[in-house]
């Protein structure tokens, strides 16, 4: 949608999984008959198997709201959508956009339209919670991102839900709030997440979780030929334990890498998701793994957080840029469960990463107080102030003293 890429340059050619081996069909999967082990695509043409592997994704999920077959109303969430999307703004030139849900897609979106078009399109994000980036940050989190926007001269409405898209002659003219407030628009987003593609699964008899295809920890469904993987099957998540959507690239990836191991013998679980995710918008980065405050407190933990304010550099090299971490501790256990970071650089945020690793190898508070960085004075703050050993620091205080 920037125009900083082709479709082609997103998708892995044909010839490049020919030349593996592999055969490609491009064709629709119309049945699976799973007793004789046939797989029929829409042509007619029929293809025998030993093991199936399901990876049917997701769409978008869109509400069932008054509009919104209107034309202007967009979703985000394939290269289709990405062509509808600029094809209706070189046909149509929309100067007032409305954005149905603040998740980091739109965020993104949001951002790159404007910076694209600076200061000739009117933007507001409308989210029905009361922040922005509701699964990535608390609210004291997302106060800056808000505050951010604004200065860039998008609206953000928090608390505030889109009771119907309206139109006039098939085309979208603006969304009309539960409240009754009206907000002119001549194109409207729609990302609210997304569904899963489990429809062959169900036709099949396949057994279905909560957030799709249920699946073992080796991508194994009910069906002994048949795996599956990626946004069409349920997870686990690995904080809670419990079933988890994990509809994030991630996830998708390992999947289907553990799919592969399994059919060549290895026996590699797939351990849950963090759902580590990350975004940028104009020159502030978001990135956010396991669960925030907001989530563990609901979920059932005793929680102990800790927010730190940092710098990318030394604050006697120029160019120093502020970011700010936030860590979210299981008080019972003092395992860290939860990161947040806000940042006007980029590398910083890669610092999430440190964040997942530690959570996944089930580090407590004490073991946190112990973490160093590689330092220099042009890529990191002073080593006296590492922001992830200050947050465990803050946190073991709030704690007072434990039985280590």
């Amino acid at each position: 949608m920037a125009g900083q890429v082709t479709p082609e340059s997103i998708i892995v050619p044909d010839k490049n999984l020919e030349d593996a081996g592999i055969n490609v069909v491009v064709a629709e999967v119309t049945k699976v008959d799973a007793e004789t082990r046939k797989v029929i695509i829409s042509d007619g043409r029929e293809f025998d198997y030993d093991k199936l592997l399901l990876a049917t994704g997701s769409n978008s999920f869109i509400p069932s709201i008054e509009g919104k077959d209107l034309n202007g109303v967009m979703t985000l969430r394939g290269l289709s959508d990405a062509k509808k999307i600029r094809d209706f703004g070189d046909d149509n030139a929309p100067k007032k956009i409305v954005f149905i849900g603040a998740g980091f897609i739109s965020m993104e979106i949001a951002s790159l339209l404007e910076a694209h078009h600076p200061d000739t399109l009117d933007i507001t994000v409308v989210e029905s919670l009361d922040h922005p980036l509701p699964l990535m940050l608390d609210g004291d989190m997302a106060d800056s991102v808000t505050k951010y926007f604004e200065e860039k001269e998008i609206k953000i409405l928090t608390g505030k839900k889109v009771e119907k898209i309206l139109g006039e002659n098939g085309f979208v003219t603006g969304v009309e709030l539960a409240s009754g407030e009206k907000l002119d628009a001549d194109m409207v987003f729609v990302n609210v997440g997304v569904s899963p593609n489990v429809k062959l699964a169900e036709d099949i008899g396949l057994e279905m979780g909560k957030f799709g295809i249920k699946v073992n920890e080796f991508q194994e469904t009910s069906h002994p030929d048949i795996m599956a993987g990626g946004d069409c099957v349920e997870k686990v998540n690995f904080i809670t334990k419990r079933p988890d959507a994990g509809r994030l690239r991630g996830p998708a990836v390992m999947q289907g890498r553990l799919a592969a191991k399994r059919l060549a013998g290895y026996d590699i679980k797939f351990p849950g998701v963090v759902n580590a995710g990350g975004c940028q918008m104009f020159d502030m980065v978001v990135a956010a793994t396991g669960v925030t405050e907001e989530f563990a407190v609901k979920e059932g933990f005793e929680t102990v957080c800790a927010t730190v304010d940092s710098r990318s550099k030394h604050g006697m090299i120029p160019g120093m840029k502020p970011w700010r971490i936030k860590l979210v501790f299981d008080k019972k256990t003092q395992k860290l469960i939860g990161g947040q970071i806000v940042s006007h650089s980029i590398p910083p945020a890669r610092k999430i990463d440190a964040v997942t690793a530690f959570i996944m190898g089930e580090k407590t508070i004490c073991d946190l107080t112990t973490f160093t960085s590689a330092c220099n004075p042009d890529i990191s703050s002073e080593p006296s102030l590492e922001p992830i050993s200050i947050a465990a620091e803050q946190a073991l205080q709030k704690l007072g003293k434990i039985s280590v």
